[in-house]
C-alpha cells in the first residue's frame, strides 16, 4: 500500500483512500487482518490518533469491522467491495472524462485514446516479459 500523503488533503482522509484503494485492488482481502492502529501509524508516520479516526469512519462505511479481541478485519460482504470497486472506477473515469473534455477531447476521441493506450501499455509489457 503507498503510504506517501499530501499536504492539501486531511491526513485521515488520504488514509482512508489508500485503505479503499488496498481493499478494491484486494491487496487487502475479503476477511483479512489489518495491522494494528500503532504499526499502520508507525508506516504511514502518523499520530495513532489520526490513523484511529482513519480506521473507524472506515468501519463506519463497513469496510473494516472489529472484533473484540482479535483485532480488525476487511469485510467479508464482497458485495460491498465490488460497490466500492464500481464507485471508485466511476469516479476515475469521471476524472478522466473531465481532463480530456478541457484538452478539447470528443467523447470518440476519449474512448480512441483510451483504446489506443491500453494496446500500447499491454504490449511494452508483453515485449518487456519476452525479452526478460
Amino acid at each position: 500500500m503507498e503510504k506517501n500523503l499530501q499536504e492539501n488533503v486531511p491526513i485521515y482522509m488520504q488514509i482512508m483512500n489508500k485503505v479503499r484503494e488496498a481493499i478494491a485492488s484486494g491487496e487487502l482481502a475479503p476477511g483479512m487482518r489489518v495491522a494494528s492502529v500503532r504499526e499502520l501509524a508507525g508506516e504511514f508516520e502518523v499520530n495513532p490518533n489520526t490513523m484511529q479516526r482513519a480506521l473507524n469512519e472506515l468501519e463506519r462505511e463497513g469496510l473494516l469491522v472489529s472484533e473484540r479481541t482479535s483485532g480488525r478485519f476487511v469485510t467479508n460482504d464482497t458485495k460491498r467491495i465490488s460497490e466500492l470497486k464500481i464507485r471508485m472506477a466511476s469516479e476515475t473515469a469521471d476524472r478522466f472524462r473531465k481532463e480530456m473534455t478541457v484538452l478539447g477531447y470528443s467523447e470518440s476521441e476519449m474512448i480512441d485514446f483510451f483504446l489506443k493506450r491500453g494496446k500500447a501499455v499491454s504490449e511494452k509489457v508483453f515485449d518487456h516479459e519476452r525479452i526478460g
